[in-house]
């Protein structure tokens, strides 16, 4: 189905948008409208900034005043959300902390974090439906979709680019939880080797491998707990490339339980009593610097129920054989 929005729009940019290219800026205002006519009608100065023309990569300053043509909008009816979450509406109870400048939500494993692969609607999407009166909605960084735990979120540009900043100059802190085969030996405290994505795999999946030709990739690597035949990890990404954690685990001798891509089944096959079914990998918490006030803000996310009985169950395993020692 295709609308025609008859009247030219006129719109006044604020600091969610300043600093955006006006390429960007209309992909996202324009949904359903093919990039290639967006860039036609900017290239074409039928797009005004300030009644003036602009090439495609203009960026937006605050008041800039962009004048948008009468343009044909395909619409479409957006899925319902699927996997753990039953409604948009429970998005809401995953949230952990909210200002007007961020939102960190306690991720359930299951659900991806944006469309896209053959899935059409992530949290992004079910947040932007969930409430639509909020402009500006974008993930400051991403989670693997079995992955659980701790997902920021900016409601504003200025904290997103701050973000970002902190990221790259790796201010910002990720502790993840995992439980991996085997005992970790204690003097492993760091994993650097670079990782190469976007190998074919015999199934056809995409994976992630240590290769010499990849990019630099460092994570440390702590022991929280010893089990008879596994071992619960601290590990905190400096870098963060793909399935980081997940492959330098491997490369380190100890696959993650229930990794269906880098995994060992017979490790798996040991925790079916314990319940699990998914990969435990859990984004436990998150420290940075708050964008507007400085502040450092330390965020943890409780595992899932999931994740707790599995460690109950391997705890109770392990009383019982020192009892029995």
């Amino acid at each position: 189905m295709n609308i025609y929005n008859s009247t030219v729009q006129v719109i006044k940019i604020s600091d969610n948008e300043e600093g955006q290219r006006i390429d960007n800026f209309l992909f996202l205002l324009l949904k359903g409208v093919p990039k290639s006519m967006i860039y036609r009608i900017v290239r074409t100065g039928k797009v005004r900034v300030n009644k003036r023309r602009i090439k495609a990569s203009y960026k937006l300053s605050i008041d800039d005043l962009v004048c948008i043509p009468p343009v044909r909008i395909a619409t479409r009816k957006i899925p319902p959300v699927y996997g753990t979450l039953d409604t948009v509406s429970a998005l809401a109870n995953c949230i952990l902390y909210e200002d007007d400048h961020l939102l960190i939500l306690n991720k359930p494993s299951g659900m991806a974090v944006h469309g896209g692969s053959g899935i059409k609607f992530g949290i992004i999407e079910g947040l932007r439906v969930l409430w639509p009166a909020i402009r500006f909605l974008e993930l400051v960084h991403r989670l693997d979709r079995e992955t659980s735990g701790v997902l920021l979120i900016a409601k504003k540009r200025s904290a997103l680019r701050s973000l970002h900043e902190q990221l790259r100059m790796k201010v910002m802190q990720k502790d993840y939880l995992a439980l991996v085969r085997d005992q970790w030996e204690s003097h492993c405290k760091t994993v650097q080797a670079p990782l190469l994505k976007n190998i074919l795999h015999n199934s056809g999946s995409r994976i992630v491998r240590v290769n010499r030709e990849g990019k630099s990739s460092v994570t440390h690597f702590a022991v929280k707990t010893r089990y008879e035949f596994a071992t619960l990890i601290k590990a905190i990404p400096i870098t963060g490339r793909t399935h980081q954690i997940r492959v330098h685990a491997l490369h380190a001798g100890h696959p993650i339980a229930f990794d269906n891509r880098y995994g060992d089944r017979n490790f798996d096959q040991k925790l079916l009593n314990t319940g699990l079914k998914r990969l435990f990998l859990h984004a436990a918490a998150l420290r940075f610097e708050h964008p507007a006030t400085g502040e450092t803000i330390r965020v943890e996310a409780e595992m899932d129920e999931e994740l707790r009985y599995c460690l109950k169950i391997l705890s109770l395993s392990e009383s019982l054989i020192n009892q029995s020692g």
